[in-house]
């Protein structure tokens, strides 16, 4: 019978994930994440090959999560068209993923490889979102404008330090809203 896992292959990911949220891919380190979860270096590589298969499960998990896992809740709860945009735009950029979507935008400015994978990530949401907008309108310009106002506005929200001068920021979030959605 083998011993038990220590720390299993998840607990490095969630804290690889927590420290490239926090301070970026280059403070991703095998002894920094030993050190967090309290065990030696040994412990990391009976997990994974090197840190690039860490930053490359890194990204995967991120990509399971903030895709396949908020489409899967989002259809599971269902609703109306209006519903589930908002429901995956608030699941997609909740307190737990968008620092680490806003870390991987900042990674993905130097790394052509990641810059890669964002805009993979990035296609596949805004395909996501065209499906959804496609029951609003059957004009396919209409639906990527509307597709493409709706991701900038989640997105932007969160890079956006100006203030308002008719309402609070959920007042003109929920305005920009209807805009969109109708």
């Amino acid at each position: 019978m083998a011993p038990p896992v220590r720390n299993p292959r998840h607990a490095w990911l969630d804290a690889a994930m927590a420290i490239l949220s926090e301070s970026g891919p280059d403070a991703v380190r095998v002894e920094t994440l030993a050190a967090q979860l309290g065990v030696t270096r040994g412990g990391f590589y009976r997990q994974f090959s090197g840190r690039q298969e860490l930053l490359d499960a890194v990204l995967d998990t991120w990509e399971h999560r903030s895709i396949d896992e908020v489409r899967q809740r989002v259809e599971q709860e269902g609703g109306d068209t209006r519903s589930k945009v908002l429901k995956a735009g608030k699941l997609t950029f909740s307190k737990e993923l968008l620092p680490l979507d806003l870390a991987v935008r900042e990674w993905a400015r130097r790394d052509p490889a990641v810059a890669a994978r964002l805009e993979r990530v990035d296609n596949r949401r805004m395909d996501y979102l065209r499906d959804l907008l496609g029951a609003i309108s059957d004009d396919p310009r209409d639906v990527e404008a509307r597709s493409m106002l709706a991701f900038s506005l989640v997105i932007a929200n969160h890079l956006i330090a100006a203030g308002h001068h008719t309402g609070t920021r959920a007042d003109i979030l929920e305005s920009a809203t209807q805009l969109i959605l109708g």
